[in-house]
């Protein structure tokens, strides 16, 4: 039998029948009780129905990966069979792809981010949310940032399946609800007006502002559901025996000052000129690495966390390269994975699929390149980002040029250039019917290519994590090729593949060296994590103090950000800042 810390507190979790609410410190426990609790559930007679289940939601894909592996650890698999551990994705999609019929007569369809973001590319960002409603209107296409305001609707439109819902799932488990926006926080009322909730909440985790996120929501719980709380407080069973959870406590309180910590470092590191600016990182990377090995041989964890996605790409761009120094030193690459965004890399992948497609029936034309290309240029930064005037422009002078066969300006004809080049070379290839060969060669021909936007495609598709063997993208290619000698279909199972991909609950293997956001990171656990606030830039402004002093809200976001991040860590914890400029956290 697993044995709590405070026994007392949970055997009361345990035994409560009333609506909770359960809140702790980032490895608390909170997880832990929760699965106890869905588990006395099941197995207690009577309480459960035939076709019941309990249901847990949280945001994050990795969280719900660690969630169930968590529970085949602690919960018998017969057991387990009733409790649905689920992304609020995830549930939500599987409610609107059965139900949303009532809300809209068009047939639906999942509009996914390299999709939403051509779509949105010249569209103002506060009338983004606006033209998603028009989408789904008109066309039946359902974004996911629509995806609690339409289930709550449909809820509140439809009594009987909401109360179908809730028999369904007679309790639900909300993890990291501080995070729950409004029209998340309207659909867990519609929810909690049949089943019982159980709320698992840090309110000094509350890092998604930005989208929603708001202080009161935990004040909202409580006086809407008079829940039982309870209140883990700082205990860590994440890092037992480590003080990186009283950094954190005490980083709350800006008393980490002046203090030292065993397994929290503070390293100030000087700036360097282009192009070795992250070259201090790379070095120390590799030591830790090192010891990592030495340590525990493959079985390790190491991730690097920053501000941006920015920055995240400058360092992984750092770690891959080869560095030779003034003075013959080299400082090799670094193997590493890295958590983007996904719509660049997505409209990549949709490019090089057309280029497969068309190219392994030897009838690739320049339409089958520049279309793809021009909803790459629109669409890579995703539905929060905005394309360029320029970028604009250059669509438009394509697509005039598809039809005219005219185009001006050098860096225009260039890109028809590599265009026309690229074309030939796809046609004049041998494709051999393996997976990654033959991407591999598609890319390989982008690769030669002089063009900047030809640059980004091949930027961008570096960072698609889904392109190996076994992967629902390799299994969809990999399939058409054996059905038809050919990639013919390439691009329509590319894009059904990605969008599964958004709901796959496979576990990620965390090993080796990972680089992403702060905010990517949340729900993940590492065995030793550097946060890194990179070289003096204007994204990073918000971590010093001439901005603090302005605006304190940001200085109070800077620390809850601070604090994830390095409670993400099991064993030990880097903060790098500026030696010049260091951050006033710290």
């Amino acid at each position: 039998m697993f044995q709590f810390q405070n026994d007392d507190l949970r055997k009361k979790i345990l035994q409560s029948n009333s609506n909770l609410l359960i809140m702790g410190g980032p490895g608390s426990g909170k997880t832990t009780i929760a699965l106890f609790k869905a588990k006395q559930l099941v197995e207690e007679s009577g309480f459960l129905r035939k076709g019941q289940k309990v249901l847990f939601l949280s945001f994050a894909r990795a969280t719900i990966s660690r969630v169930e592996e968590q529970a085949g650890d602690l919960i018998p698999s017969i057991t387990k069979q009733q409790i649905e551990i689920n992304t609020y994705h995830g549930f939500i999609w599987n409610v609107l792809k059965h139900h949303g019929y009532l809300l809209n007569q068009h047939p639906l369809r999942l509009l996914p981010p390299h999709e939403a973001g051509r779509l949105l590319s010249d569209i103002p960002a506060d009338e983004h949310i606006k033209k998603l409603q028009e989408l789904f209107q008109t066309e039946g296409l359902v974004h996911f940032d629509l995806f609690a305001k339409l289930c709550a609707q449909l809820f509140t439109e439809s009594r009987a399946l909401q109360k179908i819902i809730c028999a369904m799932y007679p309790v639900i488990i909300l993890d990291e609800f501080q995070d729950t926006n409004l029209d998340e926080w309207k659909l867990i009322k519609t929810l909690g007006t049949s089943s019982r909730l159980i709320a698992m909440a840090d309110p000094e985790q509350r890092i998604y502002d930005f989208r929603g996120a708001d202080p009161r929501r935990i004040a909202q719980f409580i006086e809407k559901f008079n829940p039982e709380i309870f209140d883990f407080g700082q205990q860590n069973n994440r890092s037992n025996g480590k003080d990186i959870t009283q950094f954190g406590n005490d980083l709350l309180l800006q008393a980490n000052k002046g203090k030292t910590y065993k397994d929290v470092s503070l390293c100030f590191y000087p700036f360097y000129k282009r192009p070795h600016t992250h070259l201090y990182l790379k070095e120390c990377i590799l030591q830790i690495r090192d010891q990592l090995y030495k340590a525990k041989g493959n079985e390790w964890s190491l991730a690097v966390l920053v501000p941006t996605n920015a920055l995240m790409l400058e360092v992984s761009d750092t770690l891959q390269k080869t560095i030779q120094l003034s003075n013959g030193q080299i400082v090799p690459s670094i193997g590493h994975e890295v958590a983007v965004d996904t719509a660049g890399a997505y409209l990549a992948a949709l490019l090089i699929a057309s280029l497969l497609e068309n190219g392994s029936k030897k009838q690739c034309e320049e339409i089958h390149l520049l279309n793809p290309l021009i909803e790459h240029i629109l669409g890579r930064k995703g539905v929060n980002g905005s394309t360029s005037q320029t970028d604009k422009e250059i669509t438009l002078a394509l697509n005039q040029y598809i039809t005219t066969k005219m185009i001006r300006g050098k860096n225009r004809e260039l890109l028809i250039a590599d265009t026309k080049k690229t074309v030939d070379s796809i046609n004049a290839l041998q494709f051999y019917g393996n997976v990654i060969t033959d991407w591999k060669q598609v890319l390989s021909i982008l690769e030669e290519c002089n063009s900047e936007y030809y640059k980004r495609v091949v930027d961008d598709v570096k960072y698609l994590r889904l392109l190996r063997r076994g992967s629902q993208l390799y299994s969809a290619l990999d399939s058409i090729w054996r059905s038809f000698g050919t990639y013919s279909g390439a691009m329509q199972a590319v894009s059904d593949a990605l969008s599964r991909a958004h709901f796959s609950l496979s576990t990620m293997n965390w090993q080796g060296i990972n680089v992403m956001t702060i905010h990517k990171s949340k729900g993940k656990e590492f065995d030793v994590v550097i946060v890194y606030e990179g070289r003096y830039q204007q994204c990073m402004e918000r971590h010093y103090q001439n901005k603090f002093v302005s605006n304190p809200e940001r200085k109070d976001q800077a620390i809850l950000n601070l604090r994830v991040a390095v409670t993400r860590a099991r064993e030990h914890a880097y903060i790098f800042s500026p030696r010049d400029d260091p951050c006033v956290l710290l």
